[in-house]
Parts: structure tokens; sequence; C-alpha cells
């Protein structure tokens, strides 16, 4: 049987839909947050209720307008619990919230309101809840790989970095005086707590004080070359997102190779993005392994690869993680690609 609906409920089809996902987009940081009153107020205007409320699994309740009888429906909190089950009286139905199969709270409604109704607001609080903590653990993922990337300073590099400076100290105190002016730098960018963006004249500006001390540590053994068009400088882009790839050119590409090696960083801009390159002319990697490096398999000793990889993709989108392009025997070049403009992306 064909059923049409009526001009008015095609009407109303679309405020239904918009009401609903601006209290999905509320409850984003739980039903305690300052934003979820405001979700609680689309609720009892899209169900046309006297009151809606918010119950925490410590039965204290946030209404938003007021309901007849508070007694009942705090006893409708506590039975709705412990049985986790729907409570329905004098008007008030109470239903559990379940976030990943977890009883989160409870969804209260006064008035005269369906049953069904009231269902499935909680089916899409419940939804919304699950959505926002997802998107929250994801946040605390992402920070746990920034602080992780953010300690792996190579103790090896720090003790010859500083048995270097310590060498100079009376035989050139003047350059090692500037040597540990660029290891305060660089251990202060890395291990301080930043934002999760920055510019990209911070980022380089903490690689050539990475380099200042590797060329002191390896000699001749480290050729440099850093060039970075002006107007890209200013572009935001994630913290710590430069250093892990100059530091892997010279730990994998450059260290274990014979002889002398160059490492050339560039930064320019094309069009409405930034392209920056870290290359080197050292042993090369097994295209394969880099591969499996960056899909989070065998990381062959190179986290800062997938952990970077990873951080742009889930910032600008799975067109701009790292491209690699490398071969034994023929050096690595890493390129990163980012929007110049990106909204939500601010230093």
């Amino acid at each position: 049987m064909l059923v049409r609906l009526s001009t008015r409920a095609r009407d109303a089809t679309p405020q239904v839909l918009a009401a609903a996902r601006r209290i999905t987009r509320d409850l984003r940081d739980g039903t305690g947050s300052l934003r979820a009153r405001r979700a609680l107020r689309r609720i009892r205007r899209l169900l046309g209720a006297d009151a809606a409320g918010f119950a925490a699994l410590s039965g204290e309740t946030t209404w938003a307008g007021v309901p007849r009888d508070e007694p009942v429906a705090a006893a409708l909190v506590h039975d709705a619990l412990h049985s986790e089950a729907t409570q329905e009286k004098s008007g008030i139905i109470a239903v559990p919230l379940h976030i990943r199969d977890e009883l989160g709270g409870v969804l209260l409604v006064a008035g005269q309101v369906a049953g069904a109704a009231v269902r499935e607001t909680a089916a899409l609080v419940g939804q919304a809840l699950e959505r926002g903590k997802l998107e929250a653990s994801a946040d605390q993922a992402a920070q746990a790989e920034l602080r992780a990337l953010s300690a792996e300073i190579s103790p090896h590099f720090v003790y010859n970095a500083l048995t270097v400076i310590a060498s100079l100290v009376t035989s050139e105190p003047d350059r090692a005086r500037e040597l540990m002016l660029d290891f305060a730098d660089y251990t202060r960018y890395s291990l301080a707590k930043h934002g999760e963006y920055t510019m990209l004249s911070e980022e380089f500006h903490a690689i050539e004080t990475y380099l200042a001390l590797q060329r002191a540590v390896l000699g001749e053994r480290l050729r440099v070359q850093v060039r970075v068009a002006p107007e890209v400088l200013a572009v935001a882009v994630p913290y710590l997102v430069l250093e892990p790839l100059v530091e892997n050119a010279i730990r994998h590409g450059i260290e274990p190779r014979a002889g002398s090696g160059t490492v050339q960083v560039r930064g320019e801009a094309e069009g409405n993005d930034c392209v920056i390159s870290v290359e080197d002319d050292g042993v090369g990697m097994d295209p394969a392994l880099v591969a499996k490096i960056l899909a989070g398999g065998d990381t062959g000793g190179s986290v800062g690869l997938a952990n970077v990889d990873r951080r742009l993709r889930t910032v600008y989108g799975p067109w701009f993680g790292l491209v690699v392009e490398t071969a034994p025997g023929a050096g690595t070049k890493v390129v990163v690609r980012v929007p110049r403009f990106q909204p939500g992306v601010m230093p």
C-alpha cells in the first residue's frame, strides 16, 4: 500500500532533520556539557514536550522546562538506571541511554508525547554520545602519539651532541656557546608543551638547530641545504611534522653510508598548496618496507614516518599523506603537501 505524506508532514521533514543534526552536534561533549542544555531545549521543542532532561549515572538530572512531578521523575530515573529498561508514569517517560552497549544515563521526557517518539530520540542521543566518545578517544590517541614523538629524542644523538660541545669549550668557546644555545632551542621545542599546530617558520627553525648540531657531530660527513620560500613561512602545520623526517634522513640515510652525504630541505608554494621535501643521497630503503612502515607495520626504526603520515591524513584528509620516493642505494625523498589555508588549522 502506498502511503502519501501530507503537505504539512513533508514541510516539517527538513526541520526535523535539521533539529536532529543540531542535537547530535550539541551532544559531542556529553550530557554534562553546557551545550547539552541547548540539546535538551531542542529535544523539548522537537517532541512538543513540557520538559526534557538528562540524568547522569549518579541520578543527578538537568532539565529544560519544569516537569509536573519531580519526585516521580527521580523515582523513574532510579528504576531506569537499575533495570536498564524504559520506565513510564504520570506523563513522564524515562529511557536508558546506551553508549557502545554501556549504560550512560537516562533521557527524561514529560508531557503528552508518544513513547515511540521518545525511544527514537533516545536512540539518536545514544548515537550522538557514542560518536562524541569515539572522537574524544581519537583525539586522545593523536595527542598520545604526539607526546611519544616529542619524547623520541635519540639518547645517542644527545650524548654525541653534548660530547662535541664539551670538547669545544676550551678550544672554541664561542662555537661551543652557539651549539649549546642550539641544543637548548632544539630540546625546548621538541619537549615543551605545544598546541596542536604551529607555523612552518617554527618547524624550519627547529630543523635548522637540529641540523647545526648534527653537523657538529658528523663533521664533513654531513652536508646540508635548506631553502624555503618566504610566502610559506606563515603556513600553519601540525606540530613536529618536519623534524622527524629530517632526523630519519640522517639516521637511516646518511649515517649508515660510507663517506659524506647531503640532506636537502625545501619548502615552496604551488598554487594553493605548500610543498615541502626532505631528500638525502644516503643508502635508501626498500619501497616495500616503506609501504609497510606507513601502513603501521614494521617500523624499521622509523616511528616518525608513520606518525607524521597518520597525523597529516587525519588533519587534511586521505590525499595529504607522505609521498616517499626511494630505492636501495638511491637515497630517499619524502614529500609533504599541505593546503596553505585549511579551516580549523591555526597555530
